[in-house]
């Protein structure tokens, strides 16, 4: 299989330092699945290409675990661009994908005019430009055609990607979209590959229209795994404003810490101690919590076994003290169901986390939390839909998982309701900058026991 990176900047030549491959060899290099190849098909001041040729082996092909159905002996492996030259690229071009250059620093950190091309890739050619495009390139997606005599396209592509973009960016774009748009690794998918996924997405993946799609695919459609990567690509965009508008646009920045910041100070404000984090997911909340010495017990639940895997290998509970270890439980638990051990708590925290269940499964949650833990204080966090129109290219709700996203009357109404029906009071905060018309991005509910307001 083949890449090749073409760049016009006077010199062209140059791009032999910035890929620490010189332009006048042949570059070899041993990789899990066979050999892989840098040269120079053409090499000027004017105009310089570098070319990855990978040569799989498919002896070693086979030892290696894949993700999906890997036929022995027939396939289209060695040929259809994949993980396997993603992984090639990562290892050949390990400097140029860090943005790293000795010899010429100042041309690393710049966009430089850059053509790639992969001269056949599997995948749907509307996909290549959704993925692409977004990123600032001019995409070419041609689909290769069967023979004559059998007519029409096969279910491969001529893919051209032109643009003047950093080359770490590209690599790192290609690192990434190339196994997506495959749908598939050829090795088994472990909780360190959302490492990678982050590490090469950062700048760029946060804000890409198609994050979801690219998280799922490129963690072999491991779900627990996606939902830990978009939380802690912390997905939400906050908005700038245009001098031009009378509405804020949507930047690439992070609105999830600021939410895990209210949500903090919200915790602070009714005095608790001990926490529970209902939903936890991946550990976004808990890392906060256990940085926080005026959280004497903290309890992260969730009903994915798996998602409670990477909370504790965020927080690195094997390595943390004994007096710090013994501060944090994680226990599996579903929230519609009643649990002992969520009883006597100080506060307990839902956030983001009401609108991934199913709207006739939310009084039995309501029932769980607020009747039966009945902990003095609960914090509720969820999006405001009516400020959705400021998230370009959104259309439908903010993940694909939720199962509604309310309006600010919509979410009062709820908590109100459910404030009466249990015996608590209620008071709601926004979260992220404030438009007249739309409200926050995220909304906020403090619930207190009203024997609490009392006393």
């Amino acid at each position: 299989m083949l890449l090749t990176l073409t760049t016009t900047h006077a010199p062209a030549t140059d791009l032999g330092y910035l890929l620490v491959k010189h332009p006048g060899k042949v570059h070899s290099f041993d990789v899990p699945t066979g050999t892989a190849y840098v040269m120079y098909p053409e090499a000027t001041e004017q105009r310089c290409t570098a070319a990855l040729l990978l040569d799989v082996d498919p002896q070693r092909l086979r030892a290696q675990r894949d993700s999906f159905d890997l036929g022995q002996y027939v396939n289209d492996r060695p040929y259809a661009a994949s993980s396997l030259l993603a992984a090639a690229l990562a290892k050949v071009f390990r400097s140029a994908l860090r943005g790293a250059s000795k010899d010429r620093p100042e041309l690393a950190a710049r966009p430089i005019p850059l053509e790639v091309g992969v001269p056949v890739l599997r995948g749907p050619a509307e996909l290549a430009t959704r993925l692409f495009e977004p990123l600032g390139w001019q995409v070419t997606a041609e689909p290769i055609p069967f023979e004559p005599e059998v007519g029409g396209d096969s279910r491969y592509l001529d893919l051209r990607l032109t643009g003047t973009v950093r080359l770490a960016d590209a690599l790192n774009h290609l690192y990434v979209l190339l196994p997506v748009l495959d749908d598939g690794k050829h090795y088994w998918v472990a909780p360190d590959e959302i490492e990678k996924l982050l590490r090469s997405g950062e700048g760029w993946l946060a804000g890409h229209p198609e994050k979801v799609l690219i998280a799922r695919r490129y963690l072999a459609h491991k779900r627990a795994y996606a939902d830990s990567a978009l939380e802690r690509l912390e997905i939400d965009e906050e908005p700038v404003r245009d001098e031009e508008s009378e509405l804020p646009v949507a930047r690439k920045a992070p609105l999830a810490e600021q939410r895990r910041d209210a949500v903090l100070a919200a915790l602070h404000d009714v005095e608790a101690a001990r926490v529970l984090d209902l939903g936890c997911g991946g550990g976004a909340l808990l890392t906060a919590l256990v940085k926080d010495r005026r959280f004497t017990e903290i309890v992260g639940c969730d009903v994915s076994a798996k998602a409670l895997e990477m909370a504790a290998r965020r927080l690195r509970l094997d390595r943390l003290p004994d007096r710090q270890r013994d501060r944090v439980k994680i226990w599996q638990s579903a929230l519609t169901y009643r649990d002992d051990r969520l009883r006597g708590y100080d506060a307990a925290v839902l956030m983001e986390v009401i609108e991934h269940v199913d709207p006739p499964r939310l009084p039995a949650l309501e029932a769980s939390v607020f009747g039966h833990a009945r902990p003095r204080a609960v914090v509720v966090t969820t999006p405001n839909a009516e400020y959705n129109i400021h998230y370009e290219g959104l259309t439908g709700m903010r993940h694909s998982d939720h199962r509604f996203e309310w309006t600010r009357a919509e979410f009062q109404r709820w908590a109100s309701a459910t404030a009466e029906r249990h015996g608590y009071a209620v008071d709601f905060r926004p979260v992220g900058e404030e438009h007249a018309e739309t409200g926050a991005p995220t909304q906020l509910a403090i619930f207190t026991r009203k024997e609490e307001v009392t006393a």
